[in-house]
């Protein structure tokens, strides 16, 4: 008698489906809700995400490794955060750079989850709404999800072999239009606003969660690990689930800026220009 056994490809899809089903929840009442909930949960990821990345780099808080220093890096993109919720913008963004003084490798962790931190309270104000942090959430994992689903569907050639074995060409290109598909999805619900520029900057967006995707592997890569942690079954740790979402969001806050009051996805070439134009006037 013999026994069937999962399908390789999909050997970890159960884990991912379960996970998903109660992380998603939890993100998209505390995005709705904005708020203390909002904000919460921004502080404790982004204080994830460093002790991630400060394993990463070789700090440990255990031992010797637990110091002053230690827990100064810990709390470092906190402080950001905390003083961008109090309005000082200036102050949180400066002290991104002078976190080098902890570190090349450290700082690298630091400015990421700070940059994602900052970009998502950002678009979290109520000249955005939620509907602008929804746009980059679902985006990015219609484009996680899409690629998963396509590269273990068609195969092929692969992606970026040296960084990411599992990663392919039929993947990267179902994740993106996957990722356009959502983001025109968010737009027709918000009563139907720029739903072509909800397509195409879906689409870019998409492009920009999958190179964040690949820089985390070439960084896991670079250390010799496989997750960056454990804490999400089937996913790793916070680096492995948000590496997409810290790089699209900090592209999407910038983009922010050339439309105020308006949804990012309607920036047209012409309103980046026209902003690119008044930066570099005014500065």
């Amino acid at each position: 008698m013999t026994t069937k056994t999962a399908n390789p490809r999909w050997s970890d899809l159960r884990l991912r489906l379960i996970s998903a089903a109660v992380i998603v929840p939890v993100a998209v009442f505390c995005i709705a809700m904005g708020g203390v909930p909002y904000r919460i949960m921004l502080l404790l990821v982004s204080a994830g995400l460093v002790w991630e990345a400060m394993a990463m780099a070789g700090v440990s808080f255990s031992g010797a490794g637990r110091s002053w220093r230690g827990w100064l890096l810990l709390s470092w993109p906190v402080i950001g955060l905390v003083c961008a919720m109090k309005g000082d913008w200036r102050i949180a963004l400066g002290l991104i750079p002078a976190a080098a003084l902890f570190g090349l490798a450290q700082w690298l962790g630091v400015a990421v989850a700070s940059l994602g931190g900052l970009s998502l309270l950002w678009l979290r104000l109520p000249e955005h709404g939620a509907l602008a942090v929804l746009f980059i959430v679902a985006v990015v994992i219609a484009s996680d999800s899409g690629a998963y689903i396509s590269g273990r569907i068609f195969g092929g050639p692969k992606l970026a072999p040296r960084i990411s074995p599992g990663k392919t060409l039929s993947g990267a290109l179902g994740g993106l239009v996957f990722a356009g598909l959502a983001g025109l999805l968010v737009a027709w619900c918000g009563q139907g606003a720029g739903m072509l520029g909800g397509l195409i900057w879906g689409m870019i967006l998409g492009c920009a969660a999958q190179s964040g995707d690949l820089a985390e592997s070439a960084a896991k890569r670079r250390v010799g690990i496989k997750d960056s942690g454990k804490l999400i079954p089937g996913h790793g740790g916070l680096l492995d689930r948000l590496d997409g979402l810290l790089a699209a969001a900090p592209l999407a806050a910038l983009v922010s800026l050339a439309v105020p009051g308006q949804v990012f996805w309607k920036a047209t070439p012409f309103a980046l220009w026209s902003a690119f134009r008044h930066f570099i006037v005014s500065s």
